[in-house]
């Protein structure tokens, strides 16, 4: 069983799949351990093709594992992890607070109810007044507003986010990241969060874990001691660069090694 203060807690996690093209074997992720606590926004890095979106898919169920146990707190709503994916993958059918409320809607909440209860969402997202809007009408970083609100507000005791902001501009991607950091102060959801953004990475979390080329498995375990709230201008101090050289050094030596066809 999980310890009480842990909402997901994972042991060696290993994935193993066939290659269609030469039906050989290959390993994606390697004997994955870690814990995240209640409230804690973790972040994973790593080389392309590192097994860091092999792993937050066997969180979410999409995948099976070929070993190891992964553990979620158990959520009253019946929603014990949400996923928030790099396309924002709204119904372009339904409007926005038709999408917000949708996961409400298939647990049997009433139309009128769910609607309700995913209205105080759309605030904390920033969307108040777009309740009646279709997804088309909304630019890519509204529509991922809507994907964020949709995720919480069937509750869940984990937000699993997929580089969610990969597709947004870079202007646009600095701006959620802010929207994103006060959100979640707001919510205190426990977040496990996937990006190739070293610098997006430190400015969201507390700890940055960095995984290693394939087979992927965690490197290092890095708590990132930066005061919050944050705003963007803590991307240019010292301290936080450092943190950024930190981990790029971990990723380039990986890098380095599997274009040498080493193992590092």
């Amino acid at each position: 069983m999980l310890d009480q203060d842990l909402a997901l807690s994972a042991r060696g996690v290993r994935m193993e799949y066939r290659d269609r093209t030469t039906r050989d074997r290959l390993t994606a992720i390697e004997r994955v351990d870690l814990d995240i606590r209640h409230g804690e926004f973790v972040s994973i890095v790593g080389p392309s093709g590192c097994g860091k979106s092999t792993f937050i898919k066997i969180v979410n169920g999409l995948l099976p594992a070929t070993e190891g146990e992964i553990e979620v707190r158990r959520s009253k709503t019946g929603f014990d992890h949400a996923m928030v994916f790099q396309d924002s993958s709204l119904f372009p059918w339904y409007t926005v607070i038709g999408n917000v409320a949708y996961g409400l809607v298939c647990q049997g909440v009433r139309k009128k109810e769910a609607y309700e209860r995913a209205r105080p969402f759309l605030r904390l997202v920033g969307l108040e007044g777009f309740e009646d809007k279709y997804p088309y009408q909304l630019s890519g970083g509204m529509q991922q507003r809507a994907n964020l609100a949709r995720a919480l507000t069937v509750d869940p005791e984990i937000l699993l986010m997929d580089e969610p902001f990969a597709a947004l501009d870079a202007q646009t991607r600095e701006i959620m990241q802010v929207e994103l950091v006060r959100i979640w102060s707001q919510s205190r959801k426990t977040v496990l969060f996937i990006t190739h953004q070293i610098d997006e990475a430190i400015f969201l979390s507390d700890r940055v874990l960095v995984m290693s080329a394939r087979p992927g498995r965690i490197l290092a375990d890095i708590t990132i001691d930066l005061p919050r709230p944050r705003v963007l201008d803590i991307k240019r101090t010292p301290a936080f660069t450092a943190y950024e050289d930190q981990i790029w050094k971990l990723i380039a030596v990986q890098l380095t090694a599997t274009a040498q066809g080493t193992a590092a």
